[in-house]
């Protein structure tokens, strides 16, 4: 067999089979085109989802007709000045895409150079093509730009048709094209058109953060935290949702590199590490982060619809993307989603903890709080000894919880006797009883607020956890066990519970071999008091079991520590008095991340005064 060129025809719908996988592909290269062009407004048309038409039109630099015919050709550009395509800095560079695009489709290209290009404004150049094939070619009268006409996608390439989907899906993919190209270009208006209806119109000179809650999830806005951090000469700007704003898919997640739209596993990734412990497994945030970085430092030339890049340093980028969203977070403060009357109250998180080593909400194995009262409500309730607080804060709740009364059972509900005064100091209200042996129901000034107390402690007893590491240098309290006690796992459990057993000391859970198939527990940590050790041991084995290689250690000891706050909590079904509850919500209020436990449940939710009347047909 011997060695032959390939018909040029044939190359090009070799190329397109890597750039044109379907109609949201072609318009990607397409308004890319027309943003390095550097147009003011890009208007776009598609019928059938793309299927049929696809048309974009800009009000750029336009191209002269001998332009135009250079640009059909393949590896033709005027993106790449010099031969460094490591600086490169426009959308497109590989001068592939226009000639692909044509080689399976009816393609229409008509341009007009704007004012100061060389040529006389009125002389604009129309080019069509048939799968490749020049048809025609001649004077059009447009405005100063370019307008392409892509039809018939794959009309005579049916092995690819068929592959396509549903017009309705398609859009879909057409559209989060556009949106993302809409974001990273904030200074350019795009419109898109759909079957006859206008379905996304953004005007230009928007900043950032107005561009993405225009093009995402509504309440994004009033949800969400930015994100600022510069270091070693890379930026990192955007929003991203406070945690319980979330969503079922990761489909809101948006990245961008030097302006180019990504989908990166390095940065889906640090996005999903940066919000561990406060989403559930099945929950994703909604992000719009923007990394720009010396062109040197990062490599596009990976794949050709450039929707991939490589980082020199991906470490760094990673550890950076994390360090940005947990400082935004953290600098949030104590903040949850509205859920009914767009009230939301935001204060400055908690100082560290003054007292790690005091015992909080000790449970009993019996789940009735026996002992409690041995231990100083100072100490029971509080991250921080009231001579830390603020004037009229956690101090001004002490002394009302001081003079509360037992809360004793009607029905199913604990009820408190005496009403607690000035609800309206406090943003989590006062608690007036507990429903089920599970909820917290308290009145706040704006309405009723829900709190599920397992949920909510579970949080507080992490960040007290992590606290007490930093304050004690990086290693918690343990209380040895009067009687170590053995916990039969798996042989390979025990392999991995051994292989952490350093890790773990540091939270104060001393563990070593028992034979082959069994762990001896010698101490626990101080702070969770008597617990289930058995639960919580082989809760641990999974955990480790399902951790990535690739997770950092700050992120394998978070799992830990998450999962030992949650046999530490407070339990659902028992009983707590009502300073305990009042407690328990003051500790809330001043604690980073409370609105969320360990696993990415809400904590507590509020209904507001004035739906609770339409309840009972006052409004």
């Amino acid at each position: 067999m011997s060695i032959r060129r390939l018909p040029e025809a044939l190359v090009n719908r070799i190329a397109a089979g890597e750039v044109v996988e379907r109609p949201a592909s072609a318009l990607k290269e397409i308004v890319e085109n027309a943003i390095d062009a550097n147009a003011g407004n890009i208007a776009i048309r598609l019928t059938s989802g793309g299927l049929n038409l696809i048309e974009v039109a800009d009000d750029g630099c336009g191209m002269t007709r001998d332009e135009m015919a250079l640009a059909m050709e393949r590896h033709a550009t005027s993106k790449l000045p010099g031969e460094q395509i490591e600086l490169v800095a426009t959308m497109g560079f590989r001068g592939e895409a226009l000639p692909s695009i044509a080689s399976v489709a009816e393609f229409t290209i008509e341009s007009r150079p704007s004012t100061g290009s060389g040529q006389a404004d009125g002389d604009g150049w129309q080019r069509k093509y048939d799968h490749g094939a020049l048809v025609s070619e001649g004077p059009v009268a447009i405005p100063p730009g370019t307008r392409v006409r892509v039809e018939n996608l794959f009309g005579k390439v049916p092995a690819r048709r068929k592959f396509l989907r549903t017009p309705r899906s398609e859009y879909g993919a057409a559209l989060d094209i556009v949106k993302r190209l809409a974001m990273a270009q904030p200074d350019i208006g795009f419109s898109l058109e759909h079957d006859g209806r206008k379905t996304l119109a953004v005007q230009p000179g928007m900043s950032r953060p107005e561009r993405v809650a225009a093009l995402t999830a509504k309440g994004l806005a009033e949800n969400s935290v930015p994100v600022d951090l510069e270091r070693e000469g890379v930026t990192l700007g955007g929003i991203a949702s406070i945690p319980t704003f979330n969503r079922g898919v990761a489909d809101h997640q948006y990245l961008f590199v030097n302006g180019r739209p990504v989908k990166d596993r390095l940065l889906i990734g640090a996005v999903r590490g940066a919000y561990a412990e406060m989403l559930a497994r099945d929950r994703h945030a909604l992000v719009a982060l923007f990394l720009d970085m010396p062109p040197e430092l990062v490599d596009v030339n990976v794949h050709p619809a450039k929707t991939e890049v490589r980082f020199r340093d991906p470490g760094m980028i990673r550890g950076m993307i994390v360090s940005g969203l947990r400082n935004a977070l953290d600098r949030s403060g104590f903040r949850s989603v509205q859920r009914a009357a767009n009230v939301e109250w935001q204060q400055e998180p908690a100082a560290p903890v003054a007292d790690p080593q005091s015992a909080f909400f000790n449970p009993s194995p019996s789940g009735k709080g026996q002992g409690v009262e041995a231990v100083p409500i100072e100490q029971r309730y509080y991250s921080r000894p009231p001579s830390q607080l603020k004037s009229g804060g956690l101090e001004a709740a002490l002394a009302e919880a001081r003079h509360t009364f037992d809360a004793p059972l009607m029905g199913r509900a604990a009820e408190a006797h005496e009403a607690v005064p000035q609800a309206k100091a406090h943003p989590l209200g006062i608690a007036r009883g507990q429903v089920a042996n599970t909820y917290i129901v308290a009145e706040a000034e704006d309405g009723l607020v829900i709190v599920d107390q397992h949920a909510a402690h579970e949080r507080l007893v992490l960040e007290r956890m992590r606290a007490a590491m930093e304050s004690a240098g990086g290693k918690v309290a343990s209380q040895a066990m009067l009687i170590p006690e053995v916990v039969e796992l798996t042989e390979d459990a025990c392999d991995r519970l051994e292989a952490r057993a350093e890790e773990l000391a540091a939270f104060g859970l001393d563990l070593e071999r028992f034979g082959p198939s069994a762990m001896l527990v010698r101490a626990t940590p101080a702070m969770l008091g008597s617990g289930d050790v058995k639960g919580l041991i082989e809760d641990l084995a999974d955990e480790l079991s399902a951790y990535d290689e690739a997770l950092s250690l700050k992120e394998r000891i978070d799992h830990v520590a998450s999962t030992i706050a949650c046999h530490g909590s407070v339990r659902a079904g028992r009983v707590l008095k009502v300073d305990e509850m009042n407690a328990l919500l003051r500790e809330m209020e001043v604690t980073p991340h409370s609105g969320q436990c360990n696993h990415g449940r809400p904590t507590w939710v509020k209904l507001a005064l004035e739906d609770v009347e339409k309840l009972f047909g006052r409004k």
